[in-house]
């Protein structure tokens, strides 16, 4: 299905919506499979380190407000790396998009190597001076993981908490971003210890329990922070994935659409703390992607993902306990 005929079927989904408020309430419902309000609205954004959807109509036309990029610590020494956060950023910008910009790794030749509190001070303020419409970052992208340098770290974590809290105090600024793996609660621990307080604001990344249908590394982290507010700032249902993991995780288009469900007819209306949702990501490059969980092929088709997320953005979650696809171990 091409953008042309994606748009149309959005529009029949809105003119359905508008019928519905001119006949019985039943047979509204039954029309629609129109969803009950459970909660206050989420915020849904896409995260991609791509631009692409910032000129895609179909992404224009599901009204997302919202997009999430990961950026090295030093993105600014680098004039390649540099020169690509300045086209993301504009094309979110012209989109009227508003982005959250998280730290991690450099993207040079030194990765592990991690900056002091003063150096990252620094790069924050150059980031601020550049962009300073920008006013909402995350700490640190999958802190827990041990891809990051910030795996055994949680101390130099809160110090970098700190910095970023300081230098822009009318900003939006999340605790570290969690991988839903075993160990993150201890690792949030000694980060609030290290802190000396607990962040109302966190992110977390739960592919591997949202692909498995379940939620227990939430509830997790929900304990540990003192049920604070949770932005999910990279979440989707797994296509296909070759990037050398042992995790086990299911994978398939069809199964991809059941996630997303999932995550927004079952997971939100359980879970009021989780006030934002970032699914990653808007379109495949290539089918020699190591990791796709996209909406789009790489051929530009849409996948099933994607009209449960046009629904969404139209009429919100369905009611609670309308999702009953079977939890996997």
């Amino acid at each position: 299905m091409r953008p042309a005929r994606f748009a149309a079927r959005v529009a029949l989904v809105a003119v359905m919506g508008a019928l519905a408020g001119a006949v019985a309430p039943a047979a509204a419902a039954a029309m629609m499979d129109a969803p009950v309000p459970q909660r206050a609205a989420v915020a849904v954004g896409i995260a991609d380190q791509k631009p692409d959807m910032f000129g895609d109509p179909r992404f224009l036309s599901l009204g997302i407000k919202h997009a999430r990029l990961a950026v090295g610590w030093d993105v600014l020494t680098n004039p390649h790396s540099a020169a690509e956060l300045d086209d993301w950023l504009r094309r979110a910008q012209a989109a009227d998009v508003q982005p959250l910009i998280s730290f991690m790794h450099s993207r040079g030749p030194h990765r592990r190597v991690l900056p002091s509190p003063a150096r990252l001070k620094h790069e924050f303020r150059r980031l601020r001076k550049l962009y300073p419409w920008v006013t909402t970052y995350a700490t640190w992208n999958e802190a827990n993981h041990c891809g990051e340098p910030l795996c055994h770290r949680p101390k130099t974590a809160a110090a970098y908490y700190k910095v970023l809290r300081r230098e822009c105090p009318t900003c939006t600024i999340l605790a570290p971003e969690m991988l839903d793996i075993p160990g993150m609660g201890r690792w949030v621990k000694a980060f609030n210890r290290w802190l000396g307080f607990t962040p109302r604001l966190w992110g977390m990344h739960n592919y591997v329990e949202a692909n498995r249908f379940k939620t227990s590394r939430l509830r997790e982290l929900l304990r540990v922070t003192r049920n604070a507010e949770i932005w999910l700032t990279e979440v989707g249902g797994l296509v296909r994935r070759d990037n050398g993991s042992t995790t086990e995780i299911p994978e398939g288009s069809r199964h991809a659409g059941e996630v997303t469900r999932f995550i927004f007819d079952d997971i939100l209306p359980r879970n009021p703390q989780v006030t934002h949702v970032y699914i990653y990501h808007w379109n495949s490059s290539s089918a020699k992607d190591t990791w796709d969980s996209a909406l789009i092929t790489p051929g530009g088709r849409e996948r099933s993902a994607l009209f449960v997320l046009a629904r969404v953005m139209r009429f919100g979650p369905r009611p609670l306990g309308s999702f009953r696809t079977k939890p996997l171990p």
